[in-house]
């Protein structure tokens, strides 16, 4: 079983920076394949990023491929989105996810557990 909680959203002005962290409970974290997804108001949930239990490979939606870096720290059991360049359509709520595969997926179906969200508003 794995616990994850998101922090360090907020609220941030277009093309400025934010990071958002996931803290994952469990001593096998570092076996999970890890991924950011999102939701804005009135959409469905889509993928963000992913990264491989390893963080040798990584994942990106299109929408924010160049803007967004995702990575982790095995040791301190955290997986991090590095969002830069952000505009007011990254509006959303950002959760993470851990798949048991150690994938970096970009298939909700493919992630086991969820955090509950971070609120991400980008401001025009």
């Amino acid at each position: 079983q794995v616990q994850l909680v998101e922090s360090g959203g907020g609220l941030v002005q277009a093309g400025g920076s934010l990071r958002v962290s996931c803290a994952a409970s469990g001593r096998t974290f570092s076996r999970y394949g890890m991924g950011w997804f999102r939701q804005a108001p009135g959409k469905e949930r889509e993928f963000v990023a992913a990264i491989t239990w390893s963080g040798s490979s990584t994942n990106y939606a299109d929408s924010v491929k160049g803007r967004f870096t995702i990575s982790r720290d095995n040791a301190k059991n955290t997986v991090y989105l590095q969002m830069n360049s952000l505009k007011p359509e990254d509006t959303a709520i950002y959760y993470c996810a851990a798949d048991r595969s150690g994938s970096s997926t970009r298939a909700e179906t493919g992630y086991d557990y969820w955090g509950q969200g971070t609120q991400v508003t980008v401001s025009s």
